[in-house]
C-alpha cells in the first residue's frame, strides 16, 4: 500500500526513528519510569529520548500537572500518525509469505484497457466473489503512454492488455492472441455470408482509436497492408462503437471476445474478419520487486482461469 508520495530519506536518516516508539510508549503509559520499563531501557535514556523529542519539535510534548503527566495539543495532533506508521512497520516486520484467499483482506489494483475492463473485470469479480469474497478489485484505465510510470510509482499491481511482455523491470505472459471480428446490424446492412473482402472493404466502418488518428488501429494495421478503410467513426472504447453499428449501416470492427459477448446485446450479426490482420497479443505484466508476493501470484493464476473461460476467437464462428 502507498502511504507518502514521496519520502525524503535524507531528513528521515537524521532522526532517529526509535524516538517514534519512545514517543508512543509515553503516549500510552504518561509515566517516564513505566515508559522505560516497556521499552527495556533505563530511566535515564527515556529522559534523554524525551529530551530529543523536545527539541526536534520544539513542543514540551508532556507536561505535568498535579501527580500526573498530560500530552501537550502538538503531542495529541502526534499520537494518531505515530501510532498508525508504527502499526504498519510492525505489520511489514511480521509479515508472512503467505495468503489465504478465503480469509484474506486486500485490494488489489488491475490496469486495464478498455477491452479487459469489459471481458476480464466482470467475470474476474464473480470469481473472486466466490473463491474470496473479502478481496476488492481497484480498476485503473492503463494506455501504452501511461501504464510503465504506474507500475513503478506502485499504482497498479497489474498491467493487462497493452504491454510488450518482456522488457527490464518487467516480467509477463501472454494471455491470448488478439482477434478481430466484424458487427453489424443485418437490418440495415445486407452483407453475404461469409463477409467477403469486397464488401468489408466497400462498407464504411466504426474502429477503435486511442489517438488523433481517425484510422483507429484497425485502419492502421490494414494501411499496413497497403488498404485504406473507410473509416466514418473513432471512439476510444467499444460500446461507442457497437451501439452505431445499431443505428447506422456501418461495420464495427471490435475484438472477438467484446463480439461474442456484446453484439447480441445490441441485435448485431457477428461475422469473421475477412483479411488476415496480425495485432499485438493480451499480455499481463507485472514489476520484478512484485513477482514473489504471494497474493499476487495467487491473483495471476485466477486472471489465467478466468480468461481461460471466457469464450475464444473461434466462438465468432459459433455465434453466427
Amino acid at each position: 500500500m502507498r502511504i507518502m508520495d514521496n519520502i525524503d530519506h535524507f531528513n528521515l536518516r537524521s532522526f532517529d526513528l526509535n524516538l517514534m516508539v519512545a514517543f508512543d510508549a509515553m503516549m500510552q503509559e504518561m509515566s517516564v519510569t513505566k515508559s522505560a520499563e516497556k521499552l527495556r531501557i533505563g530511566q535515564s535514556a527515556m529522559s534523554h529520548n524525551l529530551s530529543t523529542l523536545r527539541m526536534l519539535l520544539d513542543d514540551e510534548l508532556f507536561v505535568r500537572v498535579g501527580q500526573k503527566m498530560q500530552p501537550t495539543a502538538k503531542a495529541r495532533a502526534l499520537a494518531g500518525p505515530v501510532r498508525t506508521a508504527l502499526s504498519q512497520a510492525q505489520s511489514a516486520i511480521q509479515a508472512t509469505d503467505s495468503f489465504d484467499p478465503a480469509t484474506a483482506e486486500r485490494v488489489f489494483r488491475l490496469g486495464v484497457t478498455g477491452e479487459m475492463e469489459m471481458i476480464l473485470l466482470p467475470a474476474l469479480l464473480r470469481h473472486l466473489q466466490i473463491h474470496s469474497p473479502e478481496t476488492k478489485l481497484l480498476s485503473r484505465t492503463i494506455t501504452a503512454d501511461s501504464v510503465d510510470l504506474m507500475i513503478n510509482n506502485g499504482e497498479i499491481d497489474l498491467a493487462i492488455g497493452c504491454k510488450s511482455p518482456v522488457q527490464a523491470g518487467y516480467l509477463g505472459e501472454v494471455l491470448f492472441n488478439s482477434e478481430v471480428a466484424c458487427c453489424f446490424n443485418p437490418d440495415l446492412l445486407d452483407l453475404r455470408t461469409p463477409l467477403s473482402r469486397e464488401d468489408y472493404l466497400a462498407s464504411r466502418h466504426a474502429v477503435l482509436s486511442q489517438t488523433g488518428n481517425v484510422a483507429g488501429c484497425v485502419g492502421d494495421a490494414l494501411q499496413g497492408l497497403g488498404i485504406d478503410l473507410n473509416v466514418v467513426m473513432a471512439a476510444p472504447d467499444f460500446m461507442p462503437l457497437l451501439a452505431a453499428a445499431r443505428n447506422t449501416p456501418v461495420i464495427a470492427t471490435v475484438p472477438c471476445r467484446i463480439a461474442t459477448q456484446y453484439a447480441p446485446l445490441f441485435g448485431l450479426a457477428i461475422r469473421p474478419m475477412p483479411i488476415d490482420v496480425a495485432f499485438p497479443p493480451v499480455t499481463m505484466n507485472w514489476a520484478v520487486w512484485t513477482d514473489k508476493d504471494v497474493g499476487l501470484v495467487w491473483l495471476r493464476d485466477q486472471i489465467r482461469s478466468v480468461i481461460a473461460s471466457i469464450a475464444p476467437a473461434e466462438h465468432v464462428q459459433a455465434a453466427e
